[in-house]
């Protein structure tokens, strides 16, 4: 079975994609929120961050070709706006950490 037909990963990169795309639009909306609210926000971009790096490690271990042909696809990508998955994930936990101080968590 390829790594795209099991069920558990089409369920996770669904998952992932629809609440990445929730918390985007939410975060627009960021500078409205109180401090709980930014809190809640924070939390739950770590978390997704969380659940990505997983997923990601995922597919860098997987020996299915097309898993490999998307860790390729991203990293092409990322290389346009001069950056490594990893440093994508850097940024990332530098941004929320910012946020973080920002409303002395």
């Amino acid at each position: 079975m390829g790594f795209f037909d099991s069920e558990v990963v089409q369920h996770e990169a669904r998952q992932l994609f629809e609440e990445y795309q929730s918390l985007t639009q939410l975060g627009s909306e960021y500078g409205k929120f109180d401090r709980e609210g930014k809190k809640m926000f924070i939390e739950k971009m770590e978390d997704l961050m969380d659940r990505y790096r997983v997923f990601m490690k995922r597919f860098e271990l997987s020996e299915d070709f097309m898993a490999k042909m998307t860790v390729e696809q991203l990293k092409t990508q990322l290389s346009q706006f001069g950056m490594t998955p990893q440093q994508m994930f850097d940024q990332m936990d530098w941004t929320l950490k910012r946020m973080k101080s920002e409303i002395e968590y």
